[in-house]
């Protein structure tokens, strides 16, 4: 497996991971209405975007690179 494809793996569970956390952690808040679980589902959420933004900035970067 070369750097590329491990990365856009590794990329994708980082962005799977980071979105259940964050909805973890906002349906945690309705129940609990603990806002440290509230900030954290927000920030995780942040997090998700700023990883898909990354994800689709890195495919374009190297859109000439072979995956193997």
């Amino acid at each position: 497996m070369s750097l590329k494809a491990f990365h856009v793996v590794f990329i994708i569970a980082s962005i799977i991971l980071t979105g259940w956390f964050g909805w973890w952690g906002v349906d945690t808040y309705r129940h609990t209405a603990e806002i440290s679980t509230l900030m954290m589902g927000i920030a995780s959420l942040v997090g998700t975007v700023v990883l898909i933004i990354y994800f689709r900035w890195f495919l374009k970067k190297l859109r000439n690179e072979s995956y193997l």
